[in-house]
């Protein structure tokens, strides 16, 4: 390792500056070695030389090495500098970011050598090194200290406005992010709205366990579209280098919500579990209605056929894999026909999580006993750009597992599902009401 002489002098910074700093370094370091793990492998399947230089990024080394061949390892230089703990020298700086100017102004070209050192680490995605090194200034939500404490806070929804209030009093007993303290502040989301549009923020109180907001965060829904909504209030400690603290959260469904309660209510505040994509079992809920119209009952012989018809009103929540409103539609299939004829298509709604489709899909030709063997597949899509995504949908069907005598997969319906089918074949010419999940678990179905 370099001498003595070639350490830095980083005492000015505090231990926890210095810390953030380190951290940052390490896991840079961590993506050096991942690195050459990928050009390990690249070297063991890739025979063209030419072609090898350009995926493994040779060709940026060797360039990066033309500009600083003379150019000592800084990682290493600012690593050896954090560990060896120089006694601290109290330096008066006033600003939450004068640390950090003071620290950049002083080693400028030395942040710029290790810069160009981190653009290396993964040549063809270098955004993804750039923002390792931002991190510092970011907002991301980083960190992990105990989570204690509660909340006090009261909802009310305002009728002609349109309006949700949030109501945030204060907090007691916050987990201590920093030497006995905290600067909190408390942030909402609209779930599964994850957007800007659903964020709101209150303002940060200084070096407080127990801070008092008084504060009231408004949102701009309907009734029906916060019926598919879930307030999440989390509470967050506001670094200084806005690498914020978790501090604790609260959800509340406000489908089941109270609403002729309006006082302040106590929260304890609980960790964030972590929910995996696989394990959402559903992603909103279908309002629609169906009914049966045996041949002949309109008089005059009409209609011709049976008739069967699905009124799609509307889908309530709807969850997509990133977050934030939507372009949806909503796809049906009469199985056991899965041909071309039998699919039909709502409209697309854009830019909502609860999108109204108001559309009736009519499929003749079925006698009273045909219901028994058949199917109603009604699925959720997500349209992309030109890529559409299945969020899930319902099937509605006697739920036997069988049609026409033989074993198929898609007669897969839940006990909800079964139900409504039922109703509707005891109950023809009458349309039947129902809100159902709109499952994840549709077992797939050959083409």
């Amino acid at each position: 390792m370099e001498g003595e002489g070639e350490l830095l002098d980083l005492s000015h910074l505090s231990e926890a500056e210095q810390a953030s700093i380190l951290e940052v370094l390490l896991r840079d370091s961590e993506l050096r070695c991942r690195d050459e793990g990928r050009v390990r492998t690249l070297q063991q399947k890739e025979s063209d030389p030419v072609r090898l230089r350009s995926l493994s990024g040779a060709w940026f080394n060797e360039e990066r090495n033309k500009r600083h061949r003379d150019t000592k390892d800084g990682v290493e230089i600012v690593q050896a500098s954090l560990r060896r703990r120089k006694p601290r020298i109290d330096v008066a700086l006033s600003g939450t970011m004068n640390v950090w100017t003071a620290f950049c102004s002083r080693y400028s070209a030395f942040i710029l050598q290790v810069f160009n050192l981190y653009t290396t680490y993964i040549p063809h995605s270098s955004h993804i090194c750039f923002g390792s090194m931002m991190s510092l200034f970011s907002s991301g939500e980083f960190g992990a200290v105990e989570v204690k404490g509660r909340i006090l806070f009261s909802l009310d929804y305002d009728t002609q406005k349109e309006e949700l209030h949030v109501m945030v009093s204060r907090c007691e007993d916050l987990a201590a992010a920093r030497k006995n303290r905290s600067d909190p502040y408390v942030k909402a989301y609209l779930l599964p709205d994850k957007s800007s549009h659903s964020k709101k923020k209150t303002s940060v109180k200084k070096k407080t366990l127990s801070p008092v907001f008084d504060q009231t965060l408004k949102y701009k829904i309907s009734v029906s579209e916060m019926r598919g909504r879930t307030l999440n209030l989390s509470v967050w400690h506001a670094a200084p280098l806005g690498r914020n603290l978790f501090l604790g959260e609260v959800e509340l469904e406000l489908a089941t919500w109270d609403w002729t309660h309006t006082h302040p209510d106590w929260y304890q505040l609980v960790p964030r579990v972590q929910c995996n994509q696989d394990s959402i079992s559903s992603r909103g809920i279908m309002v629609l209605s169906i009914k049966f119209t045996p041949a002949g009952s309109e008089g005059a012989g009409l209609p011709l056929t049976g008739e069967l018809h699905i009124w799609l009103r509307e889908a309530v929540g709807l969850l997509s894999t990133k977050g934030g409103a939507i372009d949806s539609f909503v796809k049906s299939f009469v199985l056991p026909d899965a041909s071309r004829s039998s699919s039909q298509k709502t409209r697309v709604v854009r830019r909502t999580l609860s999108p109204t489709y108001n559309h009736t899909m009519v499929y003749d030709g079925f006698q009273p006993a045909d219901l028994k063997e058949a199917c109603a597949e009604l699925t959720v899509w997500h349209r992309e750009g030109l890529k559409t995504h299945l969020l899930g949908g319902v099937r509605l069907s006697p739920g036997t597992g069988l049609s026409y005598g033989q074993p198929v997969c898609w007669m897969d319906s839940t006990e909800e599902e079964v139900a409504v089918w039922t109703s509707m074949m005891q109950k023809p010419n009458q349309w039947i009401d129902t809100t159902l999940r709109i499952r994840t678990n549709l077992v797939q179905r050959p083409e």
